[in-house]
């Protein structure tokens, strides 16, 4: 009789957890940037279960840069892309690809910086005139802050995309490039030892202080058939950037998993990415992005008010 109850446990026990585990709604991913702090969200979210308590598990595809997250989501790749460039996703809409922004990504531009070799002889942005300056891909937040310093500071310099953070590095040290580019806290550490020198940050342009740079994105088909998911993203992506400003346990994981030193990730966050500019409900400066989108040929003119109300239709609204 006893092994038999043990038996009925058993089989209640591992029913139970078939029934977890089909409770749990897949979501795939295409994030910008493997290691970034802001676009982190997923990745320690998951590492603390807070994804999965809230029913989710997350397949997660990292990119190069807004122009591969914003083509993985419009073909149906992913059903979210995270930290796609404000202006590509505008542009992408307005050809009429079946994509919107759902929430803020990143307000600000406090992350974002330009560097050359130790030994190079371009000492402020205004010597670069004719050199080559990295971005990430077209369509980028990286892209639109190059044309942003070329428009700003008047120095004609040649904007070249290069992808990645890593592979801006090896192009950079190498000449391939002049100036380089890099995303808080990468790099940092190279910029402690000399090796590198800060440049230019984005956030040298005031416009872009308080403008929703980047943003997160999904198609038309996950927004209309899947509104419970993206629910449930949205409530387990701001418990876990609650417990990411309030927990040194979330420091310590995303130090671990980045191989960054403790002591540059608390620097870090509390320097390049303000809590007040990841909250999904962030936006602002929306004249300011379609200016910039029509000043580069990414818009051939400024949204009417119908499509820009279309366009930021469901964009998350905090509760």
């Amino acid at each position: 009789m006893f092994y038999r109850i043990i038996a009925v446990a058993a089989v209640l026990a591992a029913g139970l957890s078939a029934q977890h585990a089909a409770a749990q709604e897949k979501l795939k991913l295409a994030i910008g940037q493997r290691g970034n702090w802001d676009t982190s969200i997923p990745e320690l979210g998951t590492q603390k279960g807070i994804f999965k308590k809230h029913g989710l598990e997350l397949e997660m595809l990292y990119t190069q840069g807004s122009g591969e997250t914003i083509q993985a989501v419009i073909s149906g790749s992913a059903d979210v892309g995270l930290a796609a460039g404000h202006t590509g996703v505008m542009s992408a809409f307005e050809k009429g690809a079946p994509v919107r922004p759902i929430s803020n990504s990143m307000t600000g531009a406090d992350d974002l910086y330009w560097y050359v070799p130790a030994n190079s002889p371009i000492k402020t942005i205004q010597d670069a005139g004719g050199k080559a300056i990295s971005y990430s891909t077209r369509g980028s937040s990286t892209n639109i802050a190059v044309l942003g310093f070329i428009n700003y500071f008047k120095v004609d310099m040649k904007p070249t995309p290069v992808g990645g953070p890593a592979s801006s590095f090896a192009q950079t040290m190498s000449g391939q490039v002049d100036i380089g580019w890099s995303s808080a806290p990468l790099n940092l550490q190279d910029v402690k030892s000399g090796r590198i020198r800060i440049l230019v940050r984005q956030s040298q342009v005031p416009k872009y202080e308080n403008m929703t740079v980047r943003i997160n994105i999904s198609n038309l088909q996950t927004i209309q058939t899947r509104k419970a998911a993206l629910e449930k993203f949205y409530a387990a992506y701001a418990e876990t950037l609650d417990w990411m400003y309030s927990d040194p346990d979330a420091l310590k994981r995303w130090s671990e998993w980045t191989q960054t030193p403790l002591d540059v990730a608390t620097g870090m966050r509390d320097e390049f990415f303000p809590k007040k500019n990841l909250l999904l409900e962030r936006l602002s400066g929306i004249d300011d992005t379609m200016a910039d989108a029509v000043e580069m040929k990414f818009l051939p003119k400024p949204l009417e008010k119908d499509k820009l109300t279309e366009f930021y239709k469901d964009y998350y609204k905090k509760p």
